[in-house]
C-alpha cells in the first residue's frame, strides 16, 4: 500500500475504534453495538480494492483486539475484518462511480450479517458461546439495522477522504463530486451535458458559420466573374 493510504486509514481506524468504544459501546442499545470499525473497512476497501481492503481489515480487527476492554481471543476481529474487507473489495465499481445507493446498502446488511456470524462461528471453535445465551437471530437483525442506519452518514464520507488522498479526479472534479458520487452520477446521465464545455461547443459553432459564409462569398465571386 502507498504511504498516504497507510496514513490515512490507521487515522481513520483509530478515530473510529475510539468513537465505538467511548460513546457507541456505552450507549447500551438493545442486541448489537453499531459497528463503526466495519463500517470504515468497507469505505475504504471499496476505494483501494480487495488486497487493500483486506489489509486495512486485518490492521482494524487486530487493533480491536488489542485494545480494552476485548474480552476474546487476540486475532479473532482481525480475522473477521481481513475476509469482510477483501469480499468488500471485490464488489468495488471498476470505474469508481457509484450510480445508486442500494449496492452500497446491500453491500453494509450483507457484512453485517456476515461478519457477526463468522464471528460467532470463530468464537464456537475457540470454545467461546456467548452468541448463543445472548440470541444469535437478535444479534443479525440488531446489527444490521445499526449498521445500515449509520452507513449514510460514514461510508460516503470515508470514500471521499480515501479518493480525495489519492488525487482521484472524481472527488476534485466540483461540488457536485464533493456531494457523492452519486448525485454526480445523476447529473451527467440526466442532462447529458456538461457546463464547462459549453463555452467551447458555442464557439465551435460559431467558426463552423464564418466558414461556411465564407465559402458563400467565394462561391458568389466566381459566379459574378
Amino acid at each position: 500500500m502507498r504511504v498516504n493510504r497507510i496514513l490515512l486509514s490507521t487515522a481513520l481506524v483509530v478515530v473510529a475504534l475510539v468513537i465505538q468504544v467511548s460513546v457507541l459501546a456505552r450507549l447500551h442499545l438493545p442486541g448489537a453495538v453499531p459497528d463503526l470499525l466495519l463500517l470504515t473497512v468497507l469505505g475504504l476497501a471499496m476505494v483501494y480494492g480487495h488486497v487493500g481492503g483486506a489489509l486495512v481489515g486485518f490492521g482494524a480487527g487486530l487493533l480491536a483486539d488489542l485494545a480494552p476492554p476485548a474480552d476474546h481471543a487476540a486475532g479473532r476481529y482481525a480475522l473477521v475484518l481481513c475476509v469482510i474487507g477483501y469480499l468488500a473489495g471485490l464488489v468495488r465499481p471498476e470505474n469508481g462511480r457509484l450510480k445508486s445507493a442500494t449496492g452500497p446498502m446491500a453491500v453494509v446488511v450483507a457484512a453485517a450479517i456476515g461478519s457477526t456470524l463468522l464471528y460467532a462461528g470463530v468464537g464456537a471453535l475457540v470454545g467461546d458461546t456467548a452468541a448463543r445465551h445472548v440470541g444469535l437471530p437478535g444479534l443479525l437483525f440488531s446489527a444490521a439495522l445499526y449498521d445500515l442506519l449509520l452507513a449514510p452518514f460514514v461510508v460516503p464520507g470515508v470514500m471521499w477522504l480515501a479518493r480525495r488522498s489519492d488525487n482521484d479526479p472524481l472527488a476534485e472534479s466540483g461540488p457536485a463530486a464533493k456531494a457523492g458520487d452519486i448525485s454526480s452520477g445523476w447529473l451527467s446521465s440526466g442532462t447529458g451535458l456538461r457546463i464547462g464545455s459549453q463555452r467551447g461547443g458555442l464557439g465551435a459553432l460559431k467558426a463552423k458559420a464564418r466558414t461556411r459564409s465564407a465559402k458563400v462569398g467565394r462561391i458568389k465571386g466566381v459566379k459574378r466573374l
